[in-house]
């Protein structure tokens, strides 16, 4: 069970996102299925969803904004019916960032680990822990605390503290 499980997900990587092959959704994702991970700055709560119909829409939104978009299996490790991968994602903001800024043309490297749950040689489950602050960062979304910044963030701390004694 747990080599064909991780077949899926080899497939679920490098043929449905990185080949494009959108009609896989419907092959290897359940259609009860339960996400668990957050995407940035997504106003959905985790949840039970339409396993392919949901699993389509996130290609379709992630693509647009990284036409380009890449993973590279680090590590994949199956075991019963629970398979965990790290991957290491590329891409290019070549499309309007979650819809809404200008794409920068800045490209990012991150790496991602996702676990599944497998059902009936489908997934089932999914939880994902991304580096996001490493993307946003390299894609100019957010910058870097700079030397004033910090200097007012302890001033304030050290203001809060005084006025508690």
């Amino acid at each position: 069970m747990s080599a064909g499980n991780a077949e899926t997900i080899r497939r679920w990587v490098e043929e449905m996102w990185n080949g494009r092959q959108y009609a896989l959704c419907e092959e290897l994702i359940a259609p009860r299925f339960v996400e668990h991970a957050h995407a940035p700055f997504s106003e959905h709560e985790p949840g039970e969803v339409d396993g392919p119909e949901t699993m389509r829409a996130s290609m379709e939104w992630l693509l647009e904004q990284f036409p380009d978009l890449s993973m590279e299996i680090a590590a994949l490790v199956a075991q019963g019916d629970m398979v965990a991968v790290r991957v290491v994602s590329t891409g290019t903001n070549l499309g309007a960032f979650n819809g809404v800024l200008p794409a920068s043309g800045r490209s990012f490297r991150a790496e991602q680990t996702h676990w599944f749950r497998m059902a009936d040689g489908r997934v089932a489950e999914h939880w994902a822990n991304r580096d996001d602050l490493t993307s946003m960062l390299q894609l100019g979304v957010v910058t870097k605390p700079r030397l004033g910044a910090v200097l007012r963030q302890v001033a304030a701390a050290t203001r809060r503290r005084f006025r508690r004694t």
